[in-house]
């Protein structure tokens, strides 16, 4: 083995240990590989697209990597240069050319050493400022991908053309040649270093005009799509690598094993998250599902509750919300239906509606089968027979109490003659409801923002609404502020709530 292959193994070695299996790639059957670079961009790069009169801008931290293709020919590093190509679907042909011509200089300047560590720093640090390209890149619109570069004065064109790539036999165009002496010269170049090098189109870019095709958008929507893909695997990449505190236990975990919600940026550990989501579905106060932070109103996206809590209670979590959602629409109701129950919109100018599930018809205002204009509820003898019974039942809530004391503690004969007395339906039905409704005006208050029913079984006056969320105070009924508001903003509260936002909780006023 001569001096030149023994350079050559150890410089391979050597790209083999400094970069990852992503960046390097080598070819064991001869001295080849490719190098993928990753360009620096500074904290305020910009990627701009103007289509037509509009003007579509994004901050980019991580653009497409350059394609570095690259061959050792025999006499390399003494007398030769690599044989090499280079790649990228943001680049324009004239800049490809111009920095093949430098990576020739740069080896020029060597004096015969190896290279590719070197090419491989440069690509990655000073191309920017090598090509102009400070904190904008300006894609190019669909016009000027269409448009002849010879006939475009002051502009070079930037991607190829379907023609173009229709004469572009493979991924190495040595920059100079003709098309006829590509296809007669060998693959290795000639010692002119003038010739050395090529500036060629990249696999992605060949991609890009194929998924144009099928997906029918243009050349530089693709490439803005491939652009923006790319962000966000490279952030997920940076955020998996990254130590994160959870905001509920306060534990440093790697960002692989957190979750980040999209909303309002906070971080949980997946653990921590997956279980307040699974207390929140299982309890159904899907409303109440947001981020654990206090005073934070985000919600997790879908995406994230299915990863978390799995397909079952994520289908729970699906129709308890939908159902929420229905819930607090007034042209909704449910079908009366047992056996259905599917939810069915209302016409304002009817009293009829059809659900769209079971196709029965049924009267909005009793929930009956549709009786067209005729009056609800039975007929009108059958009414006061209804009435005059409920008339016998005692006016005081002590002998509601007793008579259903009575009822439920007695024989099946009693129970037969106080059915026959009072109807089978109220015993069984409306002194029940009543009873229900009695404790419920004892024992619960309404929420002063929903109005929904709500008891206090322990803890401090602060009360939370499970349905709309809206803080309050159990003794007068005051909507409280969250932290950051403005306590003058809300109803006015008593002097119990006030002196505890006040003296306890001034930090939150």
């Amino acid at each position: 083995m001569n001096a030149d292959l023994e350079e050559q193994e150890d410089e391979l070695l050597a790209l083999q240990s400094i970069f990852g299996s992503e960046e390097f790639i080598r070819n064991e059957s001869k001295a080849a590989g490719e190098i993928r670079v990753s360009v620096e961009l500074p904290a305020d790069f910009t990627v701009v697209l103007k289509e037509g009169e509009t003007l579509r801008q994004y901050d980019i931290s991580f653009l497409p990597p350059l394609l570095l293709t690259f061959e050792l020919p025999h006499h390399y590093p003494s007398s030769s240069p690599p044989s090499f190509s280079l790649a990228c679907c943001w680049l324009t042909h004239t800049q490809l050319s111009a920095l093949t011509a430098r990576l020739i200089e740069l080896y020029q300047a060597t004096g015969g050493a190896v290279v590719l560590f070197s090419w491989a720093q440069f690509l990655k640090e000073e191309t920017l400022s090598f090509l102009g390209l400070h904190n904008v890149l300006e894609l190019p619109s669909d016009e000027d991908v269409q448009r002849d570069p010879e006939s475009n004065t002051g502009r070079e064109k930037p991607l190829p053309s379907e023609n173009s790539l229709k004469n572009i036999s493979d991924d190495s165009v040595p920059v100079g040649e003709k098309k006829a002496e590509r296809a007669s010269q060998p693959s290795e170049f000639k010692a002119d270093f003038k010739n050395e090098g090529a500036a060629s189109l990249s696999d992605s870019t060949s991609e890009l005009q194929k998924a144009q095709t099928l997906s029918g958008l243009s050349l530089s929507q693709m490439l803005l799509s491939r652009i923006l893909i790319h962000q966000a695997e490279q952030k997920q990449k940076a955020f998996a690598s990254t130590l994160f505190e959870c905001g509920v236990c306060f534990i440093t975990a790697p960002g692989s094993e957190c979750v980040q919600l999209s909303e309002c940026h906070h971080i949980f550990c997946q653990a921590c998250l997956a279980e307040f989501c699974r207390v929140r579905i299982t309890e159904g106060t899907v409303r109440g599902l947001t981020c654990p932070q206090a005073d934070c109103t985000a919600t997790p996206t879908p995406a994230q509750v299915r990863s978390l809590v799995g397909d079952e209670l994520f289908s729970r979590y699906d129709r308890l919300l939908l159902q929420s959602t229905l819930d607090l629409m007034s042209d909704v109701v449910y079908c009366p239906r047992r056996s259905c129950g599917s939810a069915v919109i209302l016409e304002k100018s009817s009293t009829a509606a059809m659900c769209s599930v079971c196709n029965f018809a049924f009267c909005v205002t009793c929930r009956k089968t549709y009786h067209g204009a005729e009056d609800c509820y039975a007929p009108k003898q059958q009414k006061e027979d209804e009435l005059e019974e409920i008339l016998d039942l005692p006016e005081t809530n002590e002998g509601i109490k007793a008579l259903m004391d009575d009822y439920t503690s007695g024989s099946a004969e009693r129970k037969r003659l106080l059915e026959k007395r009072y109807g089978r339906s109220v015993m069984l039905f409306t002194i029940e409801e009543m009873l229900s409704n009695e404790w419920m005006k004892g024992n619960s208050k309404n929420c002063p923002h929903c109005f929904s029913k709500i008891e206090k079984n322990g803890g401090c006056n602060m009360m939370t609404c499970f349905s709309c969320g809206q803080l309050f105070c159990w003794v007068c009924l005051a909507r409280l502020p969250i932290r950051g508001s403005d306590l003058r903003a809300f109803d006015r509260p008593c002097s119990i709530c006030s002196y505890f936002w006040t003296r306890r909780r001034p930090d939150i006023l």
